[in-house]
């Protein structure tokens, strides 16, 4: 396998959001009487965009479309302000991308968060010269739709088949391999290790490092 660039999932994968994300959740809950919910929950309603996040947290009995709308707007507008506060690199991730961009590997993000925070939150946290960094725009190309993942490796320069696809969680799994790129599952982030082979993951990394491996990339 001769792999020549590197897509990244954002949320689980690079950075660490789940407290900023819980907290703004939890801002909405509070503001309608809904229970609120820790960390680990919120772990799990992430992954395919944060409407959808904002769907599971409201509860069963509330959770009309209206409802839906008008609490996922009032969570953009808390988290658009507060995307930050809490969010950092996974331990090794900065040393990772370090050595990245000095063997002048390519490298893109792919999230399934809005473009416009995507874009706002790498700059912010993660101030690297990414070839490509791509968030969320409709509805029809979140992952796991390939089409933006295939999009990313052509601008790279690279056939899919050249591509690592680095997530957390199953809906990466599953836009890895419907995009015909290798399917690295990490083991930091939101999902479980059981989830990600369920859905597709190739191999699974416990260390940002090991990824090194894969790349050929001997330090």
């Amino acid at each position: 396998m001769n792999f020549k660039g590197v897509i990244f999932d954002l949320d689980g994968t690079l950075l660490d959001t789940l407290d900023d994300l819980t907290d703004a959740v939890n801002t909405v809950m509070r503001a309608y009487c809904f229970p609120t919910h820790d960390r680990v929950a919120v772990r799990s309603f992430v992954g395919s965009g944060l409407r959808t996040l904002m769907q599971r947290a409201i509860p069963d009995a509330e959770c009309t479309v209206e409802k839906i709308n008008q609490c996922f707007a009032e969570m953009m507008t808390v988290y658009r302000e507060n995307y930050k506060n809490k969010t950092v690199p996974y331990a090794g991730i900065t040393d990772l991308l370090d050595v990245l961009v000095v063997r002048h590997v390519p490298m893109a993000v792919f999230s399934n968060k809005a473009d416009e925070l995507t874009k706002k939150l790498v700059e912010a946290v993660l101030p690297y010269n990414f070839d490509c960094v791509q968030g969320m725009t409709t509805e029809e190309l979140k992952k796991p739709n390939p089409k933006v993942a295939i999009e990313l490796a052509k601008k790279m320069g690279m056939k899919p088949e050249e591509c690592l696809y680095v997530g957390d969680s199953d809906t990466d799994m599953l836009t890895a391999n419907n995009a015909g790129m290798f399917a690295l599952g990490v083991t930091w982030g939101f999902r479980d290790r059981d989830d990600l082979i369920a859905a597709g993951a190739k191999q699974l990394i416990d260390e940002p490092s090991e990824m090194l491996k894969l790349l050929k990339i001997i330090l």
